[in-house]
């Protein structure tokens, strides 16, 4: 009898599944304590999530162990305890942490991994064989700076147990020798259901906020059911600044500085906002932006100045100059808003280019100039290398002023953007496609809208391995941190200075501190100090890491890994090895990349029958179908480029009489008829089908593919040079994009992948088709049986060397091709929104074209020259050979083929 598998999913997601089988009871397995311990030190916050379970079956089981933790934050510790013995995991270069994975993987043995989980959260899994009516106890700590937003700091922890938990307690301290200014307790879990369950005390300097729900409160929060509790504890707070000078905090051999002031005038500052307006931002997208700074333009004080760029394959300025922001100038503004659509390319370039411009014409003395730039896709106009890009952009700020880079939804670079802004002194934040993308731009630039100094300079005399320690700028409501190693051990004192511009004038905050105070803090946490400068400090190198190249790249990528192997974070650079107790199983935990998250497409239904490609000479049946499945009578086939296939009458598959197509019963098995008749035929005349004749493949160096021809009988056809990453269509207004890889040397593609919304990704290649939702991972291999699967909005159809999806008004195909030793994958688009146009290699369903003498055809008012060719039509799995006219790329896309490539996948 197979073992039932159950995953736990802790503090983020607490859940009792089944992988194998259902959970018979939910009594097999008992939670029966969770605890969350969080401590919070000068802004330092070190979590530990303790949970003790029971497996209450006669036999072993897998228990599965999944917590979700802040992005911001590194796991230092992971622990499980059995039978009183303790099997702690190790964190390791990635490179040996990969090595000894390999080795378990060879064997047979599973792997634990971290990915990204919606916004703000990460998930880490692990899990381990428990003896029958035995317990195990999982301990992870992660640690974590709290950075200073808006004016305070946010702490969340989230709670989804899934079941009732007889001992359930969230306990928060907050020290901060300042003193709290103020506290919130907010989120699904302190409704009125459970206010009683909730408990904040507070002194000067301390906080507690305890969160101790019985079993029956855990069925009562908004979100709970007889599952237990659903939902998060927001705690939000802040400090007393009467220092002007800031905070200092001296322990170990170590110093922190926080510096906040917040008794200055504010500086007037230049903003440019640089607005993507290509094809991808259609739908709700462009709506929300333009919501997003109508909203902002309404904020501006009135001695800000400010201009407008809006940009897609050319650039076009609401003012050359920049204007004040009075009554009359921002009105006008609002109009010029109200009116940008979305459309064409993305020439990234020549758009922030054009906004330093701005800035360098009309310099403004004694104001703080701020470009932000809003994309959300790859450059694909004008210079579209990333690089040049980044150099252009870097040569023409000269470090004066930041760029800041707000990436909207998925499809776009996040690493160039993030690049670009750490370049020129900004960062990059991810706008997600959601209902409130609007207020996630509104409240990014809530952040930047009141600059308080600029050219900050921190100076300390006795101290070593500072963190960063001069800033382009300091917002209001925001906060700046600097540590260090105190160099020698002896000193009773660490002065410090603090040098920038206030609103034209210089300004200078001198203090002295004694290293002696006593920081009164548990002694579990008295080298806090440390571990936040060795936190922030492996922030920053990582930071400077993607900056740097050559020799210095390799010095800083050294002295994080150092620090990362120190201090047993998990990073980009490290991986947690968790050696488990059946026989060395291993499993290997890696932080995740931002951007990496799972996206994926919806549910999939639709009809696996007839399907007519308008435009094509093609009828096509699959003959795998159940009888009963309706196929064209040759009688009731009329072909109107205006139908659709619902427009025609059908009958059924055992009314069929194949030889009334000219095919033998013998051969009726064939997947796919060509006719010879063209489809405009004037006098709706019923075209003859004949079984499609096969062609070697050409010679590989282009990929080609087909164009529809409104109103004539010949398609057209393009070739695209390999290698290639292509952009194969796009709906931003669905949320829907599929990419595809191809290699040198190589027909077709080796890889496709869709995304649909923000938490669908299919990955399509030549051995497997996989499945994402976020949460969880189905793969599919080719060659297996037809089936057919639904998820969330997404129809899949799978068959031996075909799948078929349809997702919303869009309905794709993959087929596989092997074929004189190669296997490719070969994509289609059978159905897509009416008067919809889509981007993407496959996103024109038609054109238009007229024969005008020999091999001269005008398209879109343009004479091209074409040669009469022919291809094998990979979009079917027979391959048939056709007759197109082979044009040039241009002629036909509008673009060059670097519009229509992507970085990523």
């Amino acid at each position: 009898m197979t073992r039932p598998a159950l995953r736990l999913i802790l503090l983020g997601f607490f859940l009792i599944s089944a992988s194998s089988a259902p959970v018979k009871k939910t009594q097999d397995v008992n939670i029966y304590s969770f605890y969350i311990n969080s401590t919070v030190t000068s802004r330092y916050a070190t979590t530990i999530i303790t949970s003790r379970v029971a497996n209450r079956l006669n036999e072993s089981q897998e228990i599965f162990f999944e917590v979700k933790i802040p992005k911001n934050a590194f796991i230092s510790k992971f622990r499980m305890t059995i039978d009183g013995k303790s099997y702690d995991g190790v964190v390791k270069e990635k490179a040996d942490a990969q090595q000894q994975y390999s080795q378990a993987v060879s064997q047979g043995q599973s792997a634990g991994l971290i990915k990204s989980v919606g916004r703000t959260l990460e998930e880490f899994k692990t899990s381990v064989n428990v003896a029958a009516l035995s317990k195990v106890t999982f301990e992870l700590t992660y640690e974590e700076l709290l950075k200073r937003r808006l004016g305070k700091y946010e702490l969340l922890i989230n709670a989804q147990p899934m079941q009732t938990v007889a001992d359930f307690k969230i306990d928060v301290h907050i020290h901060e020798k300042p003193g709290i200014s103020f506290l919130e307790v907010t989120g699904g879990l302190s409704t009125n259901d459970l206010a009683n369950a909730i408990k904040t005390t507070r002194t000067d300097s301390d906080a507690w906020v305890t969160f101790y729900p019985t079993r029956e409160q855990q069925t009562k929060c908004k979100d709970c059911d007889k599952n237990g509790l659903k939902g998060d504890l927001l705690i939000s707070y802040d400090v007393e600044r009467q220092n002007p000078n800031g905070e200092m905090k001296v322990s170990n051999g170590y110093f922190v500085h926080n510096f906040a002031p917040s008794d200055l005038p504010r500086i007037p500052k230049n903003v440019v906002f640089i607005i993507d307006r290509s094809s991808s931002m259609s739908g709700k997208k462009i709506v929300q932006t333009r919501l997003a700074l109508l909203k902002i333009l309404n904020d501006l004080p009135e001695d800000d100045h400010f201009g407008l760029i809006t940009f897609d394959g050319q650039v076009d300025l609401w003012k050359r100059e920049l204007l004040k922001a009075t009554k009359t100038n921002l009105d006008d503004a609002k109009s010029f808003v109200k009116m940008i659509t979305a459309r064409g390319y993305t020439d990234i370039n020549a758009a922030v280019l054009e906004g330093v411009n701005m800035f360098k014409r009309q310099p403004q003395a004694g104001s703080a100039s701020i470009l932000i730039l809003l994309t959300d896709g790859d450059p694909t106009s004008g210079e579209t290398n990333a690089e040049r890009i980044m150099s252009n952009v870097r040569k023409a700020i000269g470090s004066k002023f930041p760029l800041y880079c707000l990436g909207f939804g998925y499809d776009v670079n996040f690493d160039f953007l993030t690049k670009m802004s750490l370049e020129n002194n900004g960062v990059a934040r991810r706008i997600y496609e959601d209902s409130d993308a609007d207020l996630q731009l509104q409240g990014f630039y809530d952040e930047v809208a009141v600059p308080l100094l600029t050219d900050i300079q921190l100076n300390y005399i006795g101290v070593s391995n500072l963190t960063q320690n001069n800033f382009a700028l300091y917002f209001n409501g925001s906060e700046i941190v600097v540590s260090g190693q105190i160099t020698d051990n002896n000193v009773e004192s660490i002065s410090t200075e603090v040098i920038a511009i206030s609103k034209g004038s210089k300004v200078t905050y001198q203090n002295t501190v004694t290293t002696k105070d006593v920081i009164d803090v548990p002694s579990e946490h008295e080298d806090f100090v440390e571990r936040l400068w060795a936190y922030l400090t492996v922030k920053q190198l990582l930071d400077k890491h993607v900056l740097l190249e050559g020799p210095e790249k390799e010095a800083v990528k050294n002295e994080s890994l150092k620090l990362s192997l120190k201090y047993q974070f998990v990073t980009s650079l490290t991986s947690m090895v968790v050696t488990k107790p059946q026989e060395g199983d291993v499993e290997v935990a890696d932080k995740p990349k931002e951007g990496k998250e799972s996206h994926m497409p919806p549910d999939y239904t639709g009809n696996p029958g007839i399907s007519f490609q308008m435009g094509y000479d093609y009828l096509i049946h699959d003959p795998g179908l159940p009888a009963g499945s309706d196929l064209p009578s040759p009688e009731e086939v009329h072909y109107d480029p205006g139908l659709s296939i619902q427009d025609y009458d059908i009958r059924s598959l055992e009314e069929v009489h194949y030889d009334d197509y000219g095919v033998s019963e013998a051969d009726s098995g064939i997947n796919y008829v060509r006719m010879q008749t063209p489809i405009m035929a004037p006098t709706r005349e019923t075209p003859k089908l004949v079984e499609a004749t096969q062609s070697a493949v050409p010679a590989v160096g282009n990929n080609r593919f087909l164009l529809p021809a409104d109103g004539q009988p010949k398609p057209l056809c393009f070739d695209v040079p390999l290698p290639h990453k292509l952009k194969l269509l796009q709906d931003s207004a669905l949320g829907f994009s599929m990419n595809g890889e191809s290699m040198a040397s190589k027909t077709g593609f080796q890889q496709i992948i869709i995304h649909y919304k923000t938490n669908h990704h299919l990955t399509i290649n030549t051995n497997s088709i996989n499945y994402n939702d976020g949460q969880n991972n189905v793969q599919y291999l080719w060659g297996q049986e037809p089936s057919q699967h639904e998820q969330e909005g997404i129809i899949l159809i799978l068959r031996d060397n075909e799948m078929n999806a349809t997702i919303g008004s869009i309905r794709v195909v993959i087929v596989l091709h092997k074929k004189d030793g190669d296997v490719f994958l070969w994509p289609a688009v059978w159905q897509q929104p009416k008067n919809v146009t889509l981007a993407g290699i496959l996103g024109k369903d038609k054109i238009s074209y007229e024969e005008i003498q020999g091999s001269t055809l005008k398209i879109m008012d343009n004479d091209v020259k074409a040669s009469w060719d022919e291809m094998p039509d990979y979009r079917f799995p027979s391959a048939p050979v056709v007759r197109c006219w082979l044009v040039p790329f241009q002629a036909v896309m509008n673009g060059e083929i670097s519009d229509f490539t992507v970085t990523h996948l």
